[in-house]
């Protein structure tokens, strides 16, 4: 595949160097980096699913933040 890519000056003359010291073409040392970069990327999990649970009727106002956070940690004080 043929791209256009944009590099800052530091990083092309870093790949540069890398490229003269490893006697490979500018083609070569890219692909050498970003699959080295690519291997040490953390792989995505897969989709995270969350389930409803059934917790009764509604106690608070959605809009009454202070009377939720009460609610979630338990604290029976009123708001």
């Amino acid at each position: 595949m043929r791209t256009t890519l944009t590099l800052d000056d530091d990083v092309a003359a870093e790949l540069d160097r890398y490229r003269r010291a490893a006697g490979i073409t500018h083609r070569q040392a890219v692909n050498e980096i970003i699959r080295r970069g690519l291997g040490a990327a953390p792989r995505p999990r897969g989709t995270f699913v969350t389930s409803p649970i059934a917790s009764g009727p509604l106690r608070v106002g959605i809009d009454d933040v202070q009377a939720a956070l009460s609610l979630i940690e338990g604290d029976d004080r009123p708001s």
